[in-house]
């Protein structure tokens, strides 16, 4: 809505010799139209805050007060009176009755024609929709501006808080604060249950904003995003939104919105070259890699490489990386893919360990990336069955062969080597047996001890295994398929 003149400015703005008789106290009440009437009740055609203008033709002495009393109760700004015409002079009823309630009496004297007074409001209301489109206009070009500048959205914040002379914040999709401006808005954690409202879809029933208003601070808040809720940003300012700050703040929220969606998509395009850099160097095509890098700006990282597997939050993973300035990263299907320099590696795999597993291979130069990244799966395979969330390929020599394996086919492997004996009646024993066999190494005494039976049973039941197995049990290559189908198998 306009800012509307005020009855003080009519009265002075007019060329004309207008007398204020009552209710000068009252002269900055707004002026939001004039309406003449001689109707003895003109309310049930007032809005409020209006100028009334009479030459009171229905009024007197007995029913002044009451004529006064309906205005008043109608909160209309202002009671002008033509004298001339239908009374010399304004009714004493009328001026005393005008006096005791408040109201702003202004004698219109016979040569004033209303419509003079109903054009200077008209004009006055149409140069503040003026003004207000014009300040609205300069704010969108600073604010427009602001999103040019390298900072982006946190130009748009500091530009909004300084426009609205309060506070502003941009969160992101969780409610975490990214950049704040203005005075301490630390206080916005209160406003993270209301985000919850405004995260459905566009047009499936969440509002466009939220309102928030308490006696000492009147809060807006806006979703941002085009297809989806990729954020949001909150305003807060001591008084009431005026129509030029909301049309601030809904120019600030689609800045943004642009802000964030081109970003993302500049952030989705770079990464897809990244992804692409990453295939031409595993191929060995790495000159090429390079010649991407040099476009990009960046470079390959120092000639010992060490390359690190990552399973986890994909977004935290290329985030934290994005901090070290001489590590490369892409994505590769289900994983990140880093190649950090050799004495970097350590640091960086302990930024990124609260965001995921990861393997790390050896050692390697720029050129044999993919041994590299085959031994960091490999540790990442091995990452995955324990408990640490860190594993280095160099370490996995020390756990022994089997933890060189694939699970899968390991598992696999197992159940069919060994479903023979897991098929074989109710003999559950066989199995028992021969771990026990094996792990003594062939030894019958140590074996039947461990196994609490006599030698002569552990014979026939091992003379069984290798008859379902189809297996000679004195061969070591047979032996040690048979252990790691043992210790692999579940």
């Amino acid at each position: 809505m306009v800012v509307a003149p005020t009855l003080r400015t009519v009265v002075r703005r007019l060329p004309l010799k207008l007398a204020v008789l009552a209710g000068h106290d009252a002269l900055d009440n707004p002026v939001r139209w004039v309406a003449v009437s001689e109707l003895e009740d003109p309310t049930p055609f007032l809005e409020g805050g209006e100028l009334v203008l009479t030459t009171g033709m229905r009024l007197d002495e007995t029913n002044a007060a009451p004529y006064v009393g309906r205005l008043v109760a109608r909160n209309v700004s202002g009671l002008g009176f033509g004298v001339g015409l239908g009374h010399e002079e304004i009714p004493p009823g009328v001026v005393e009755a005008a006096a005791l309630a408040g109201l702003p009496l202004i004698e219109v004297p016979r040569d004033t024609p209303f419509v003079a007074i109903s054009k200077l409001v008209s004009d006055l209301i149409a140069a503040e929709q003026y003004e207000e489109i014009s300040r609205a206009f300069a704010a969108q070009g600073r604010l427009t501006r602001a999103a040019l500048r390298p900072e982006g959205a946190a130009a748009v914040i500091d530009r909004l808080a300084q426009e609205l002379g309060g506070w502003a914040v941009l969160l992101d999709e969780a409610g975490a604060v990214r950049h704040a401006a203005g005075r301490d808005a630390s206080h916005v954690t209160r406003l993270l249950p209301e985000l919850e409202k405004l995260r459905k879809p566009a047009g499936r029933g969440a509002p466009a904003s939220l309102a928030l208003s308490t006696p000492a601070e009147h809060v807006v808040v806006q979703p941002l995003g085009a297809r989806r809720v990729r954020g949001f940003f909150a305003v807060g300012v001591e008084r009431p939104f005026t129509p030029v700050a909301h049309t601030v703040v809904n120019a600030a929220g689609s800045l943004l919105t642009l802000a964030i969606e081109h970003g993302r998509e500049h952030l989705a395009a770079e990464r897809r070259i990244r992804a692409a850099v990453l295939r031409l160097l595993l191929a060995g095509r790495t000159e090429a890699g390079r010649d991407v890098l040099d476009l990009l700006g960046e470079g390959l990282p120092a000639d010992r490489l060490v390359v690190l597997a990552v399973h986890g939050d994909q977004e935290a993973v290329l985030d934290t990386v994005a901090e070290f300035n001489d590590v490369f990263a892409a994505t590769e299907a289900d994983r990140v893919v880093v190649l950090a320099p050799r004495e970097r590696a350590d640091a960086v795999a302990a930024a990124l360990a609260e965001h995921g597993r990861i393997g790390l291979g050896s050692p390697v130069g720029p050129d044999d990336l993919r041994t590299g990244l085959d031994q960091a799966e490999r540790a990442l395979a091995a990452a995955g069955r324990g408990t640490e969330r860190v594993t280095r390929f160099a370490d996995l020599a020390g756990q022994g062969l089997l933890s060189l394996l694939d699970p899968g086919a390991a598992e696999a492997f197992s159940s069919a080597l060994l479903a023979p004996l897991r098929e074989y009646g109710s003999r559950a024993d066989l199995l028992e047996s021969l771990r026990a066999y094996l792990a003594c190494n062939g030894h019958w005494d140590a074996a039947a001890q461990r196994l609490g039976v006599h030698r002569h049973t552990l014979r026939y039941r091992m003379r069984r295994v290798a008859e379902l197995l189809g297996r000679d049990l004195d061969d070591p290559g047979a032996r040690a398929e048979l252990w790691v189908a043992l210790t692999t198998g579940s």
